[in-house]
């Protein structure tokens, strides 16, 4: 349709889209003074066409529905506060391209501001909560719930799961504690069977080495390592993956140390099982004549104090809260583990001494795997220091190399703040390169004690864990770093361990609780342990110590 003014301005005509004009004209008042003479024109102005009538019916009938919509809008959605046209249509465009996200922030900003409002409100005391989703949907459903309602609820339900993680979590970690510090009942039954075997086999009490090798335990062109354990199965495991991984197995020589009652049983395995070509020797701690109780006071005063044995013996899942965390709590189980007041575990600091014809040793733990050979260790030049040792302050993994000595110690203690920097790098226990001819030069085993003898006096706050603590304060400035490649940490404690550079690793480490002989240890990491182990040995399987695909096929059963 086409409109036309008159060049009077005193009509308007409607013409149809084909182009025929229709007779609807509109008068428009005549101006002032204008001739009174056309007013006979007005018959023609009063005429209107079906034609146009149906087409203006039709477009308001097209038009009403969408004018009844958006009235319905900005009543609804108060779009009437608005107060420009283009507010308007930033509100409306959307809906009518069919985009809802508006929508969907609206109302999680809405959602947010409920939300905060109960944030720092008191919850009620009582009353049961739901303990699922369904559950919390079945309650908001039967309920009827207002909008502060529905968020107080919802405050209360995720406050109380989350108490019960947190319960769980710390549950799980005593048990683990309680799991890593028993003695699983197959190493015990090898430990009595070995005992038992020791008094009735002569095989298994022969001499270890054979008299005509013993010039070699003090000949220093041999590769020197010493290990104290009780634990017969993983110091068979350290030895068998020494010897396996070494290019020059005939040089090595094991000096096996051990406790009084572990001794007969640890003799009697490797009695009878030798590891030749290599040499080995396994002492009790009562055969060295200077492990006297005059030369290590302090170890006595650990082993008999009152508040010592409580803190390593005593009920560790009293006290705690929900509130707890329970990372920081595994670390307090840890450091509470008995074996900070063995003697075998504070051995090392007495090497020089036990020692006395040795100039250089590898010191291992009996929770680690050898992978590769270790011949080059005795060729690193320490600079005249006297503990070669792996940093842990640096490294991809930042859980297990993130160690300084704010890690380890108290620095609220006025005589910690006062003596450490709690920035230093911290180093690793476990495979240590140590220079005894160095060492001798040195207060390092006097530092130690004192160290010792200042926690007895503090109420065992100066520091958190055993045995390292006073290492590093006694090894301050007598450490060389070496390539961390060499040893490998973690594997205890950490289960997302890079399996990549497990396999690239000299020395792989399962410090923590998880250890690879234990039901608790990881799964995926405990093939690295296992297959060192003879599964075989007649004394393992009268046992039932089982090897790995043995656990699966008893599982499926």
């Amino acid at each position: 349709m086409q409109l036309r003014i008159s060049p009077s301005m005193r009509s308007i005509t409607i013409s149809s889209s084909n182009g025929v004009v229709d007779s609807m004209k509109v008068r428009v008042a005549a101006p002032q003074g204008a001739a009174p003479h056309h007013h006979h024109h007005l018959h023609h102005q009063r005429h209107v066409s079906y034609r146009t009538l149906f087409h203006t019916v039709l477009a308001l009938a097209f038009l009403l529905p969408f004018v009844f919509i958006l009235t319905a809008l900005v009543t609804l959605e108060g779009i009437n506060n608005c107060s420009s046209l283009d507010c308007l249509g930033r509100r409306l465009g959307p809906r009518f391209l069919g985009r809802r996200g508006d929508d969907s922030t609206r109302l999680v900003k809405d959602l947010y501001k409920i939300l905060n409002k109960v944030n720092s409100e008191e919850l009620p005391v009582g009353g049961k909560l739901p303990e699922s989703f369904s559950e919390f949907l079945l309650d908001i459903r039967n309920n009827h719930y207002d909008a502060r309602t529905f968020a107080i609820r919802l405050k209360a339900t995720m406050e109380s799961m989350n108490r019960e993680i947190k319960k769980s979590r710390l549950a799980e970690q005593l048990n683990k504690h309680y799991a890593a510090n028993a003695i699983p009942k197959g190493l015990h039954c090898l430990s009595l069977r070995l005992t038992d075997e020791y008094s009735s086999n002569a095989h298994a009490r022969k001499q270890l080495p054979p008299p005509e090798l013993l010039p070699v335990l003090s000949d220093n062109s041999y590769q020197h390592y010493i290990l104290a354990s009780d634990n017969i199965l993983a110091a068979s495991v350290v030895v068998n993956s020494a010897v396996k991984s070494s290019s020059k197995p005939e040089r090595i020589v094991f000096h096996v140390i051990t406790d009084k009652k572990t001794y007969p049983g640890l003799h009697s395995w490797f009695a009878l099982n030798p590891v030749s070509p290599a040499i080995i020797e396994v002492k009790s701690v009562h055969q060295f004549d200077w492990l006297t109780r005059e030369n290590v006071p302090v170890l006595e005063a650990l082993e008999s104090h009152h508040g010592v044995r409580y803190h390593y013996h005593g009920d560790h899942g009293r006290g705690t809260i929900a509130t707890d965390n329970p990372r920081a709590f595994a670390s307090k189980l840890q450091a509470r583990s008995p074996k900070y007041i063995s003697l075998l575990n504070h051995l090392r600091i007495y090497l020089p001494e036990l020692f006395p014809n040795l100039n250089k040793v590898v010191f291992l733990d009996d929770d680690i795997v050898i992978q590769r050979d270790l011949s080059p260790l005795w060729e690193i030049d320490l600079k005249g220091k006297v503990n070669g040792a792996v940093e842990t302050c640096r490294g991809e993994d930042k859980w297990v190399m993130s160690k300084r000595f704010r890690t380890y110690f108290n620095f609220s203690h006025p005589l910690i703040v006062n003596n450490l920097d709690p920035d230093e790098c911290a180093w690793a226990y476990g495979m240590n390169i140590f220079d005894l001819a160095a060492w001798r030069k040195t207060n390092i085993r006097e530092t130690y004690h004192y160290w010792l003898k200042e926690n007895l006096k503090s109420g065992l706050t100066l520091w958190k864990f055993g045995t390292l603590p006073p290492a590093l304060i006694a090894f301050r400035g007598h450490v060389r770093a070496i390539d961390p490649s060499w040893h490998m940490l973690g594997l205890g404690y950490q289960e997302k361990t890079d399996l990549n550079s497990v396999r690239t690793a000299a020395v792989i480490h399962f410090n923590g609780q998880s250890k690879p002989w234990l039901e608790i240890g990881f799964k995926h990491l405990q093939p690295l342990w296992t297959r060192h182990v003879n599964y075989s040995n007649d004394f393992i399987k009268t046992c039932h110590i089982l090897g790995p695909q043995e656990e699966i096929r008893r599982s499926k059963k």
